[in-house]
């Protein structure tokens, strides 16, 4: 998983109101479409960039397709996240000591 196509794709609202949606149950694009006020194309559009950062799943049933929340991107990439902003533990070799400013 790539920690800054999740963060960009999770940047929009109405891409986090489709995931919030999904993690209620599959749907389809249409039932996505159905709860907002924008073009067929636009929800299409902001699907395929949740499946691009691997937070959407979509499988074709027919004429259908269903999309569901991938689960276990979405506990990978909170996990990292909280990683990240860990506090007071260990060292961060992002960030600058206080130490070293003496030495820059």
């Amino acid at each position: 998983m790539e920690l800054t196509r999740t963060l960009q794709a999770l940047t929009d609202p109405t891409r986090r109101a489709i995931l919030e949606m999904l993690n209620e149950g599959d749907m389809t694009a249409g039932d996505i479409a159905a709860h907002f006020n924008i073009s067929a194309p636009s929800v299409s559009h902001h699907l395929n960039v949740l499946k691009n950062a691997d937070l959407v799943q979509s499988q074709r049933r027919g004429q259908t397709i269903i999309y569901t929340l991938n689960a276990t991107v979405v506990q990978e990439f909170l996990q990292e996240l909280l990683q990240f902003f860990r506090v007071g533990e260990g060292e961060r070799p992002f960030l600058r000591s206080k130490k070293d400013e003496g030495h820059a």
